[in-house]
């Protein structure tokens, strides 16, 4: 009995592999290595003091994936496997439907037929649009979206939602994820984008090493305290014991339920930036930019949900995200290639 883990070699799966090992879980990891490295996994052992079996495989490979589920009794799947980046999603929309939607058709297919028929899904707070006012709560409406990677986390999600109206052995697990930040506490294991990062906090890492010059701070004239973008951010290992606590849900009911995973607390882009410098003693210089299209002033979750159904709470602080981070990027100042 074991637990599958697509996208395990990236950011949020090898922090959640890192958990689901502590918690007692057998683990099985599926990984193309698109936007991921194998000495994570490494260093994922090296921490867990743990080895498990490993597939490089693509989740649109149906017979590569018939060969895992014959060679294992998975239990459920923790679903991470999908192209994320925003803008690459716009200039490649076939890509994102081919990767992100028919995998995951394809990937439902042949759990079915191996009898495996529990899913915990890794979707995004992108699906609430813009329209909906913070804190954003599970049953407001969705689908508003502004790009096609947040479109097919939407459609994933009502694939999802369909397959268990017709087969009511089936669960599925939406976790809506906010803004993961941090690393692992060790500095083994953390966020190692390619290329230029898309993301706010591997940014400012990278600006703080050295390796890009300055952090463009994208509109300071918002609705917000300070005018700059305000956002949930979550601790990445907070995140990974939501999807243990979600992988115990999904083995005792059946059905869909939806989750936010966020702290419920909002954090402006400056109000991080001078977080990271406060915490690590290290200069951030930033520069204003011009808004960005798409962007809103304000997101940030309502987690009641979570706390009350699976038991979960973000515990760690932007300090410890911060502090985190800095350990990972400073150790580590060329990612997993060092």
């Amino acid at each position: 009995m074991a637990i599958l883990i697509t996208g395990g070699c990236g950011y949020i799966g090898s922090h959640t592999c890192i958990e689901l090992l502590k918690a007692g879980q057998e683990i099985v990891v599926l990984d193309n290595y698109d936007n991921a490295k194998p000495e994570a996994l490494r260093r994922v052992q090296e921490l867990a003091g743990k080895t498990f079996p490993f597939y490089e495989c693509d989740i649109r490979d149906e017979e590569g994936l018939r060969r895992l589920f014959a060679a294992h009794t998975i239990d459920a799947v923790i679903h991470f496997a999908g192209l994320k980046a925003v803008g690459e999603s716009v200039q490649k929309p076939l890509a994102y439907y081919d990767n992100n939607v028919s995998g995951t058709v394809t990937l439902c297919r042949v759990m079915a037929e191996a009898g495996c028929k529990r899913i915990v899904f890794s979707s995004s707070a992108t699906v609430y649009g813009m329209s909906n006012p913070s804190p954003l709560k599970e049953d407001m409406p969705t689908g508003a979206v502004t790009n096609p990677y947040g479109r097919t986390k939407y459609i994933i999600e009502e694939i999802l939602k369909d397959v268990c109206v017709s087969d009511p052995e089936w669960t599925a697990v939406l976790l809506r994820y906010f803004n993961p930040i941090g690393a692992h506490e060790s500095g083994r294991i953390g966020e190692d984008p390619n290329g230029i990062p898309n993301n706010l906090m591997p940014y400012i890492s990278q600006v703080a090493i050295g390796r890009l010059e300055r952090l463009a701070v994208f509109g300071d004239d918002y609705d917000t305290p300070d005018g700059t973008g305000v956002r949930d951010y979550i601790h990445v290992v907070d995140l990974a014991a939501g999807h243990v606590k979600a992988v115990d849900y999904a083995l005792s009911h059946t059905g869909v339920e939806i989750f936010n995973l966020g702290t419920g607390t909002g954090c402006s882009v400056l109000e991080l930036v001078n977080a990271f410098q406060e915490a690590n003693g290290v200069e951030v210089p930033y520069t204003v930019a011009p808004r960005r299209a798409g962007d809103i002033a304000t997101c940030y979750s309502d987690p009641a949900k979570a706390e009350k159904l699976l038991g979960w709470k973000a515990v760690r602080h932007v300090v410890d995200m911060c502090r985190d981070s800095w350990r990972w990027q400073s150790q580590n100042p060329n990612g997993y290639e060092d």
